[in-house]
């Protein structure tokens, strides 16, 4: 195959992809239309082409291009490029991959992808029944869990705020098992004074009552009967430590609590996501 390159060393420019971008320059903000993100381990990069998510580039351990990653390679290989080549395809020996740092971590493979175009508030909620809103998350272990859950348990979309982290960082999308290609997602507003007024403001223009996950004197239970039957909900979770902003509980319909018991005050907000998306899809 014409786009195989063997590599013995990580110094090619062509290669600064994988090797010596920043997050914040692979995102590319100043023309986010030519981003870009890491996607790892074989299962990961598979669902991201199932996606139709655009590869750009590939790297992958010498020994695996006949067993776990022939599938991805043969895919690639086919894949429509200017020069007619196919996506390039760099290949090492394992002792040239453990220079870089935690590639090991990866399980053998790494896909250079183009963002994807997000929709607008208004397209992912058209149609929507249950939305996940997540305020200033920034732990990328819970962004990726929580976008599994919402997967999982029936979530419509997730909007994220402005200052939450980037649902396509690797880690995040690693822990998501690549469902961050499945659940429609996109930000609600494009600064931090945009949210939570202006945000809570547009979804209730598009017919969803919100509901803040929070502790405090006048929350509902999560089994409620009338938060229940809401047609179109909103479900606000927030930060790690401080939770949702103060701001956001007095604008929100509802403030709602998951009972505890053992004296214990919270979850971590995945795993209270987790039980709100359970809880809140039901019909």
């Amino acid at each position: 195959m014409k786009n195989i390159k063997r590599i013995t060393d990580f110094s090619a420019p062509e290669l600064d992809v994988f090797v010596r971008l920043t997050g914040a320059q692979l995102r590319n903000r100043l023309e986010p239309e030519k981003g870009i993100f890491i996607a790892e381990s074989p299962t990961v990069i598979e669902v991201a082409l199932n996606a139709g998510l655009e590869p750009v580039a590939f790297l992958t351990d010498k020994r695996l291009i006949n067993t776990a990653v022939k599938s991805i390679i043969e895919r690639l290989s086919e894949y429509p490029t200017e020069d007619g080549c196919g996506v390039p395809i760099y290949v090492a020996d394992r002792e040239v991959l453990t220079s870089l740092t935690g590639f090991e971590l990866t399980r053998g493979a790494l896909c250079a992808m183009r963002r994807p175009r997000l929709p607008s508030v208004g397209e992912l909620c058209q149609g929507a029944r249950r939305v996940a809103v997540l305020e200033e998350v920034a732990d990328s272990t819970n962004i990726g869990a929580l976008f599994r859950s919402a997967a999982a348990l029936g979530i419509d979309a997730v909007l994220i705020t402005p200052t939450c982290c980037d649902p396509l960082c690797r880690r995040a999308v690693r822990v998501s098992m690549g469902t961050v290609f499945q659940v429609p997602w996109g930000r609600i507003g494009s600064t931090p004074a945009d949210w939570p007024e202006q945000g809570i403001s547009e979804l209730k223009s598009l017919g969803f009552k919100t509901a803040a996950m929070a502790l405090s004197d006048n929350s509902v239970s999560i089994d409620d009967p009338a938060l229940l039957a809401e047609p179109r909900l909103a479900i606000v979770l927030g930060t790690e430590g401080n939770g949702l902003k103060s701001s956001t509980i007095a604008d929100c319909d509802y403030t709602v609590k998951i009972p505890m018991s053992h004296g214990v005050d919270s979850l971590n907000v995945a795993a209270a996501g987790a039980v709100a998306f359970w809880q809140l899809t039901r019909k």
